[in-house]
Protein backbone atom coordinates (compact mmCIF):
# COMPACT_ATOMS: atom_id res chain seq x y z
CA UNK A 1 0.00 0.00 0.00
CA UNK A 2 1.40 3.15 -0.74
CA UNK A 3 1.78 6.28 1.18
CA UNK A 4 0.91 9.86 0.42
CA UNK A 5 3.09 12.32 2.07
CA UNK A 6 2.13 16.10 1.83
CA UNK A 7 3.73 18.98 3.28
CA UNK A 8 2.74 22.39 3.83
CA UNK A 9 3.10 23.50 0.17
CA UNK A 10 1.85 20.36 -1.22
CA UNK A 11 -1.64 21.03 1.17
CA UNK A 12 -1.63 24.62 -0.25
CA UNK A 13 -1.34 23.71 -3.89
CA UNK A 14 -4.09 21.07 -3.79
CA UNK A 15 -6.68 22.24 -6.19
CA UNK A 16 -9.27 19.44 -6.22
CA UNK A 17 -10.59 16.96 -3.63
CA UNK A 18 -8.82 14.03 -5.95
CA UNK A 19 -5.66 15.61 -6.58
CA UNK A 20 -4.84 14.80 -2.05
CA UNK A 21 -4.91 11.20 -2.48
CA UNK A 22 -3.99 11.49 -6.32
CA UNK A 23 -6.44 10.29 -8.10
CA UNK A 24 -6.65 13.45 -10.04
CA UNK A 25 -7.72 17.05 -11.28
CA UNK A 26 -11.03 19.03 -10.87
CA UNK A 27 -12.42 20.58 -13.66
CA UNK A 28 -15.51 23.45 -13.65
CA UNK A 29 -18.70 22.38 -15.48
CA UNK A 30 -21.84 24.81 -14.36
CA UNK A 31 -22.16 27.68 -12.26
CA UNK A 32 -25.95 28.29 -10.77
CA UNK A 33 -26.80 31.47 -8.90
CA UNK A 34 -29.77 31.35 -7.04
CA UNK A 35 -32.46 34.18 -6.82
CA UNK A 36 -35.62 33.70 -5.34
CA UNK A 37 -35.17 30.55 -7.05
CA UNK A 38 -37.75 27.19 -6.68
CA UNK A 39 -35.40 24.94 -7.79
CA UNK A 40 -31.78 24.79 -9.40
CA UNK A 41 -31.28 21.81 -11.73
CA UNK A 42 -28.52 20.53 -13.54
CA UNK A 43 -29.14 18.60 -16.16
CA UNK A 44 -26.97 16.78 -19.01
CA UNK A 45 -26.55 18.55 -22.15
CA UNK A 46 -28.38 21.82 -21.17
CA UNK A 47 -26.89 24.66 -20.93
CA UNK A 48 -23.82 23.60 -21.21
CA UNK A 49 -24.07 20.94 -18.25
CA UNK A 50 -21.79 18.04 -18.64
CA UNK A 51 -22.85 15.16 -16.28
CA UNK A 52 -22.08 11.55 -18.41
CA UNK A 53 -19.41 9.09 -18.49
CA UNK A 54 -16.57 12.20 -19.29
CA UNK A 55 -15.98 11.95 -15.31
CA UNK A 56 -16.83 8.89 -13.17
CA UNK A 57 -16.64 11.54 -10.17
CA UNK A 58 -19.16 15.29 -9.90
CA UNK A 59 -18.31 17.36 -7.13
CA UNK A 60 -21.02 19.89 -6.35
CA UNK A 61 -20.17 22.53 -3.66
CA UNK A 62 -22.39 24.91 -2.64
CA UNK A 63 -21.98 28.30 -1.12
CA UNK A 64 -23.99 30.36 1.31
CA UNK A 65 -27.27 29.15 0.44
CA UNK A 66 -29.99 31.03 2.08
CA UNK A 67 -33.55 29.92 2.56
CA UNK A 68 -36.08 32.23 1.91
CA UNK A 69 -38.26 30.76 5.04
CA UNK A 70 -36.98 29.76 8.47
CA UNK A 71 -36.27 26.08 9.23
CA UNK A 72 -36.08 25.00 5.84
CA UNK A 73 -34.60 21.84 4.71
CA UNK A 74 -32.51 21.78 1.53
CA UNK A 75 -32.45 18.68 -0.35
CA UNK A 76 -31.83 16.82 -3.58
CA UNK A 77 -33.09 14.37 -6.14
CA UNK A 78 -32.19 12.20 -9.17
CA UNK A 79 -33.44 11.71 -12.53
CA UNK A 80 -33.10 9.39 -15.86
CA UNK A 81 -34.82 11.24 -18.13
CA UNK A 82 -33.91 14.74 -17.10
CA UNK A 83 -37.49 15.39 -16.11
CA UNK A 84 -38.71 13.38 -13.69
CA UNK A 85 -37.14 13.38 -10.29
CA UNK A 86 -38.03 10.47 -8.31
CA UNK A 87 -34.81 7.55 -8.10
CA UNK A 88 -35.49 5.24 -5.44
CA UNK A 89 -32.72 5.92 -2.55
CA UNK A 90 -31.38 4.53 0.34
CA UNK A 91 -29.50 7.12 2.99
CA UNK A 92 -28.26 7.49 5.93
CA UNK A 93 -28.19 11.02 8.10
CA UNK A 94 -25.99 11.97 11.04
CA UNK A 95 -26.08 15.68 12.70
CA UNK A 96 -23.25 17.24 14.66
CA UNK A 97 -24.22 20.45 16.87
CA UNK A 98 -22.65 22.84 19.00
CA UNK A 99 -24.45 25.79 20.54
CA UNK A 100 -23.80 29.92 20.80
CA UNK A 101 -23.93 29.77 24.31
CA UNK A 102 -22.38 26.15 24.49
CA UNK A 103 -25.26 24.45 26.27
CA UNK A 104 -25.56 22.11 23.77
CA UNK A 105 -23.24 19.42 21.84
CA UNK A 106 -24.39 16.38 20.38
CA UNK A 107 -23.67 14.39 17.58
CA UNK A 108 -26.29 11.66 16.82
CA UNK A 109 -27.68 9.42 13.61
CA UNK A 110 -30.89 11.56 12.56
CA UNK A 111 -33.21 8.87 11.28
CA UNK A 112 -36.14 10.62 10.38
CA UNK A 113 -34.21 12.01 7.38
CA UNK A 114 -33.03 8.89 5.59
CA UNK A 115 -34.77 6.83 3.08
CA UNK A 116 -35.50 3.43 2.63
CA UNK A 117 -35.98 2.83 -1.21
CA UNK A 118 -37.74 6.11 -1.10
CA UNK A 119 -38.29 8.33 -3.97
CA UNK A 120 -38.50 11.47 -2.60
CA UNK A 121 -36.08 14.41 -2.49
CA UNK A 122 -33.36 13.36 0.44
CA UNK A 123 -32.39 16.27 2.56
CA UNK A 124 -28.75 17.88 2.88
CA UNK A 125 -29.19 19.89 5.89
CA UNK A 126 -32.45 20.72 8.05
CA UNK A 127 -33.77 23.43 10.16
CA UNK A 128 -31.85 26.44 8.82
CA UNK A 129 -32.15 30.07 9.98
CA UNK A 130 -33.24 32.80 7.06
CA UNK A 131 -31.58 35.92 9.16
CA UNK A 132 -29.69 38.00 6.78
CA UNK A 133 -26.78 36.57 7.52
CA UNK A 134 -27.24 33.01 7.55
CA UNK A 135 -26.72 30.46 5.28
CA UNK A 136 -25.14 26.93 4.54
CA UNK A 137 -22.42 25.70 3.00
CA UNK A 138 -20.71 22.48 1.69
CA UNK A 139 -20.37 19.88 -0.71
CA UNK A 140 -21.88 16.55 -2.46
CA UNK A 141 -19.77 13.92 -4.23
CA UNK A 142 -21.74 11.84 -6.96
CA UNK A 143 -20.14 8.37 -8.27
CA UNK A 144 -19.89 7.19 -11.54
CA UNK A 145 -23.59 8.55 -12.69
CA UNK A 146 -23.17 7.70 -16.11
CA UNK A 147 -22.79 3.77 -15.21
CA UNK A 148 -25.30 1.52 -16.31
CA UNK A 149 -24.06 -1.73 -14.11
CA UNK A 150 -23.66 -0.28 -10.35
CA UNK A 151 -26.12 1.78 -8.34
CA UNK A 152 -25.02 5.72 -8.09
CA UNK A 153 -23.37 6.59 -4.59
CA UNK A 154 -23.19 10.04 -2.97
CA UNK A 155 -21.64 11.57 -0.10
CA UNK A 156 -22.07 15.35 1.19
CA UNK A 157 -21.34 17.18 4.42
CA UNK A 158 -22.94 20.91 4.62
CA UNK A 159 -22.67 23.04 7.11
CA UNK A 160 -25.68 25.95 8.61
CA UNK A 161 -26.43 28.14 10.99
CA UNK A 162 -29.29 27.06 12.57
CA UNK A 163 -32.37 28.20 13.78
CA UNK A 164 -31.84 28.18 17.45
CA UNK A 165 -29.22 29.89 16.63
CA UNK A 166 -26.30 27.31 17.17
CA UNK A 167 -23.46 25.42 14.98
CA UNK A 168 -24.95 21.88 12.99
CA UNK A 169 -23.07 19.98 10.13
CA UNK A 170 -25.12 17.46 8.53
CA UNK A 171 -23.63 14.47 6.59
CA UNK A 172 -25.21 12.16 4.27
CA UNK A 173 -24.60 9.18 2.31
CA UNK A 174 -26.51 6.75 0.51
CA UNK A 175 -27.43 5.60 -3.48
CA UNK A 176 -29.63 5.94 -6.18
CA UNK A 177 -30.81 2.45 -6.74
CA UNK A 178 -30.82 2.44 -10.19
CA UNK A 179 -28.73 1.14 -13.27
CA UNK A 180 -29.81 3.52 -15.39
CA UNK A 181 -27.78 6.69 -16.01
CA UNK A 182 -28.25 9.54 -13.98
CA UNK A 183 -28.62 12.55 -16.04
CA UNK A 184 -29.83 15.23 -13.95
CA UNK A 185 -29.92 16.80 -10.34
CA UNK A 186 -32.24 18.96 -9.09
CA UNK A 187 -31.71 20.90 -5.35
CA UNK A 188 -34.26 22.64 -3.67
CA UNK A 189 -36.33 23.50 -0.39
CA UNK A 190 -38.99 22.01 1.10
CA UNK A 191 -40.56 25.03 2.11
CA UNK A 192 -39.90 28.51 0.15
CA UNK A 193 -37.33 29.82 -2.35
CA UNK A 194 -33.44 29.68 -2.04
CA UNK A 195 -33.28 32.77 -1.59
CA UNK A 196 -29.48 33.21 -2.53
CA UNK A 197 -26.18 31.75 -2.80
CA UNK A 198 -24.78 30.02 -5.92
CA UNK A 199 -24.11 25.70 -6.51
CA UNK A 200 -21.01 25.20 -8.94
CA UNK A 201 -20.43 21.65 -10.69
CA UNK A 202 -17.34 20.08 -11.24
CA UNK A 203 -16.11 16.76 -13.03
CA UNK A 204 -13.36 14.97 -10.99
CA UNK A 205 -11.05 13.47 -13.72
Amino acid sequence: MALIKLNNQGVKNATAFGSISGLGSMTFIKKLTASSSATLSFVDGASSVVLDNTYKEYLFTFNNIHAATKGGDFQFNFTTDGTNYNIAKTTTMIRVLHSEDGSAASIGYYDSMDLAQGTGFQPLFADINNGNDDSGSGYMQLFNPSSTTFVKHYLSSLQISHETPRSMNWLSAGYGNTTSAITGVQFKFDSGNIDAGDICLYGIA
